[in-house]
């Protein structure tokens, strides 16, 4: 069936602009997004389709190459699918940012990261700069890769948080492997970068190791 032969009054866009985009069932709602389909199949039957074989939490990790494998997704729409969770990824972060200003605790890290690091393929290292009131000035990616010596150096770390006067500095990274437990190398850079921010008066108040699951932490000074 067209989307044409579907009557006016069930078509996604029609029902939008009437009832609104709460009202829209999860397919309605992609075709709205997705906005054609194919010569064999109307855009609301393809959405049903992805979303009854993969469900969003599958889609949502699927690749750009891995979208277009499926049957009637070309690079548009595997870049529409893809920018559709990428801008709901960043409205949550965004929302996360206003909540959580200040840092009490180390699950207030991981609330904090836990969205941008779960899904990385890669090990992510920043430096988290606090005041001295333990309120997030901001947030300074240091590296991305294997965590070792030679990528993370305390220059870099503290770099950032010289600039901003930060009274505090938490390290976060996160394990792709999905396992939170600190390695020895991960003790032996927060003991270095430690080290490094006594002499600085720029405290290391904690290295929190951030997965999908869960968390695991090196150093713990809240106050």
């Amino acid at each position: 069936m067209r989307i044409k032969d579907i009557s006016k009054e069930n078509r996604p866009r029609e029902r939008f602009l009437k009832t609104g985009a709460s009202c829209l069932s999860d397919a309605e709602l992609l075709a709205v997004i997705l906005q054609k389909g194919t010569k064999e199949e109307n855009v609301i039957d393809m959405s049903n389709r992805l979303i009854s074989k993969y469900g969003l939490d599958k889609l949502y990790d699927l690749s750009l190459n891995e979208l277009q494998e499926i049957k009637g997704i070309g690079p548009a729409k595997a870049m529409q699918i893809m920018a559709l969770f990428e801008f709901n990824k960043r409205y949550n972060e965004a929302v996360k940012t206003k909540e959580i200003v200040t840092i009490e605790k180390p699950e207030d890290v991981y609330n904090y990261f836990v969205d941008e690091l779960k899904d990385k393929k890669k090990e992510h290292f920043y430096a988290l700069l606090l005041d001295s009131k333990n309120k997030i000035i901001k947030k300074d990616l240091i590296s991305v890769g294997t965590l070792d010596n030679s990528l993370v150096h305390p220059r870099e770390v503290f770099k950032e948080a010289i600039k901003n006067s930060a009274a505090g500095v938490i390290l976060v990274h996160n394990h792709p492997s999905g396992d939170p437990e600190p390695s020895e190398n991960d003790v032996e850079i927060t003991q270095k970068i430690a080290k490094a921010g006594n002499i600085l008066n720029i405290k290391i108040l904690d290295h929190v190791i951030i997965t999908e699951k869960g968390w695991d932490n090196i150093k713990i000074k809240y106050s």
